[in-house]
């Protein structure tokens, strides 16, 4: 076991020279009497607010595509698993000729909560000899059950459960509000590790296994209560753009998926852009203990420059499909307006601190992540150059532009890490790249983040 020391015996500690000095420029200082009145009353965001530099924030786009109505993943991570619904109903909605559709999130959530205790507990059997406090170990324990996903995780489930409409399998309050719920699933994962270990020192690792599959059932009955039985079988009703109404019979979620989406699906690939010394660009990876469905498709990653990840999604902009993609949506955004751009805001003037930094910096020093997924729709472009993107986000509709809003081309460079686009588009070595062998990167990498 590692031994420590403490290491900051010969740190320099604050002195009460430093206060005094500290105290006596700050009281000297009118400017911060004023932002102490201000933020005694209102958000640091709003403070700062600026227009100062914002230029071409208006709802007008070149490449503006007609999507449906903004969804609403409620008090829940499932943006991931919107976002990708959202990209497979436009689809839908073109092939069946509709124009207002939305797929059971729940439905998706439910299997993919399933897979991942399942997922969860063959990581902690397969690191069962080692120390609570070993760091891989550690991390899958810390990770649990999170609401949040990738898009290959989203993948894996439709492929192996399919997909339903939502009037199939609604919303239920668990659903919509999953922190009691997932509180309580990695509890029993907690239990299941400190359990499982002393059952394969005692007894040995058959008894292990029967004792997850014992929690399998359980936690199976324990989804089932929070939303409600899977379906099985349903039929598809709907009016179509014209006014004719359709009932297609006897669809189970395998075969509707099957007959609207099917293969497809396999078309699309991740690219992220993450520019860091050890994920050269051009080159595939993957992520150590990351994932949902054992024995599923593993999480890839083609890592792409800035300017080369823009230009694949505006090519699926123009064939009119639009592009899931995650980014880092708690940096220098207005949520209300539906704006983020990182010129609206002026910390440096009021504070004397700011958010510049350069992305490299901002994922190898934990200042930033992705941890939201929503869809591009559309792109402005200015000499064939974006100046500011159309996202459909799922908040609802009472936010933004009736649930859409403004991406500077600015913080797309700054906090868009992964776009979702058809492989028709990449080149013949960047075909060749998904190809060969994936680099294995760290449980805790950044590019493992979850959306949520």
């Amino acid at each position: 076991m590692e031994e420590f020391k403490n290491t900051l015996k010969k740190a320099a500690p604050i002195t009460n020279d430093d206060l005094s000095r500290f105290e006596e420029n700050y009281s000297s200082n009118q400017s911060h009497t004023i932002l102490r009145h201000a933020l005694s009353k209102a958000n640091i965001s709003d403070i700062v607010s600026s227009s100062d530099n914002v230029k071409d924030v208006d709802f007008n786009f070149s490449i503006d595509l007609q999507t449906m109505k903004a969804t609403n993943q409620k008090a829940s991570g499932r943006c991931w698993i919107f976002a990708a619904c959202n990209v497979l109903r436009e689809i839908i909605a073109h092939k069946a000729n509709i124009s207002d559709f939305e797929i059971s999130q729940s439905y998706i959530a439910f299997y993919d909560k399933y897979e991942k205790f399942n997922y969860a507990l063959e990581s902690i059997i397969d690191l069962i000899d080692h120390d609570p406090d070993e760091r891989v170990l550690s991390h899958v324990l810390h990770l649990g059950i999170q609401d949040g996903g990738q898009w290959d995780m989203f993948v894996n489930i439709v492929k192996k459960y399919g997909i339903c409409p939502k009037n199939v399998l609604p919303e239920t309050f668990a659903s919509s509000n999953t922190r009691a719920m997932n509180q309580f699933i990695d509890v029993q994962i907690g239990k299941f590790a400190a359990t499982a270990q002393k059952y394969y020192k005692e007894v040995g690792i058959n008894e292990v296994r029967k004792y997850k599959n014992e929690l399998l059932e359980k936690m199976y009955a324990f989804l089932c209560d929070c939303y409600g039985n899977p379906v099985k079988e349903f039929a598809f009703e709907y009016t179509d753009k014209d006014g004719v109404y359709h009932r297609e019979e006897s669809f189970t979620p395998k075969s509707f998926f099957d007959t609207f989406i099917g293969k497809e699906i396999d078309e699309y690939v991740s690219i992220i852009n993450s520019p860091t010394a050890d994920k050269p660009f051009g080159k595939t990876y993957t992520i150590a203990y990351l994932g949902n469905v054992v024995g599923g498709k593993e999480i890839t990653h083609l890592n792409l420059p800035i300017e080369r990840m823009k230009e694949l999604v505006i090519n699926q902009l123009k064939d009119k499909e639009i592009v899931w993609f995650g980014s880092d949506c708690g940096k220098e955004g207005n949520r209300e307006d539906g704006i983020w751009d990182p010129n609206q805001f002026d910390y440096a003037s009021a504070f004397g601190m700011d958010f510049n930094y350069s992305k490299e910096d901002a994922l190898n020093y934990h200042i930033s992540v992705m941890n939201h997924a929503m869809c591009i729709t559309g792109v402005n472009l200015v000499e064939d150059k974006p100046t500011k993107w159309k996202i459909e986000n799922s908040w609802g509709t009472d936010r933004a532009k009736a649930g859409y809003y403004l991406m500077s081309d600015e913080w797309f460079d700054k906090y868009v890490y992964q776009a979702v686009v058809n492989k028709k588009y990449l080149n013949d070595k960047e075909l060749a790249a998904l190809k060969k062998e994936m680099i294995v990167l760290k449980p805790w990498d950044p590019m493992g983040s979850l959306a949520d």
